[in-house]
């Protein structure tokens, strides 16, 4: 549903939030740092040396941390009550393990995740956002493509780009369903979620999506 439908808002300090009868998400597109990727944080790491050198690694590690400052500042911009929060979460499956996939993350170096402990110390409510099936599908699918470029690889690439697009899809469905039925009425969510997600099209339209920084690609 696009913006002029009225169920996308940029906010100014303190405006638009839950208000006792609506729900609100504040949609923040984030760029995962590699402390995010878990076992392919090597790998990433080592990909992008080799394509744009240790010079590029550090602009673009650089670059993402001024990022997560200017979300850490716009989250508190908003002078939030935290006891009716809501944290969902790219990567997070539902699997009653949450926090504590949270906790290894933010210990591991992820500002993603230690932002996350901090919003959790102040009340708000951790959500499993995605499912678990779907992730490692996107797993076997990052593997792949991590393997390096063979012949049999570059005939399989149009096909995998294929296969990921349909996979984002899904588990876009699977988000939206998921704040749908779990974001209650007088309650603000917080989403963290990748630049190429496109979810606002599986939200209901009473949800108000609120763009503290930007519009996701």
């Amino acid at each position: 549903m696009s913006a002029d439908q009225g169920h996308t808002h940029n906010p100014r300090r303190g405006e638009g939030l839950a208000d006792g009868h609506t729900r609100t998400l504040i949609y923040l597109p984030i760029i995962h740092t590699p402390a995010d990727m878990g076992a392919f944080k090597r790998s990433v790491a080592r990909a992008t040396l080799e394509k744009a050198g240790r010079a590029g690694l550090s602009r673009k590690t650089a670059a993402i941390n001024k990022i997560w400052t200017e979300i850490e500042e716009a989250i508190e911009a908003l002078d939030l009550s935290y006891d009716s929060v809501r944290l969902y979460q790219d990567g997070l499956p539902v699997c009653g393990r949450e926090a504590e996939i949270v906790s290894e993350l933010a210990q591991s170096g992820s500002r993603n995740h230690q932002l996350l402990l901090r919003l959790m110390g102040r009340g708000a409510v951790l959500m499993g956002t995605e499912s678990g099936d779907l992730l490692v599908q996107e797993y076997q699918l990052a593997k792949q493509s991590l393997r390096g470029s063979t012949p049999r690889a570059a005939g399989l690439a149009a096909r995998g780009r294929a296969l990921s697009d349909a996979l984002l899809k899904r588990r876009d469905q699977f988000i939206g369903q998921r704040i749908n039925e779990t974001l209650k009425s007088g309650e603000t969510g917080i989403l963290f979620l990748g630049m190429l997600h496109s979810l606002e099209r599986y939200l209901q339209p009473d949800v108000k999506v609120i763009y503290p920084l930007q519009r996701p690609l």
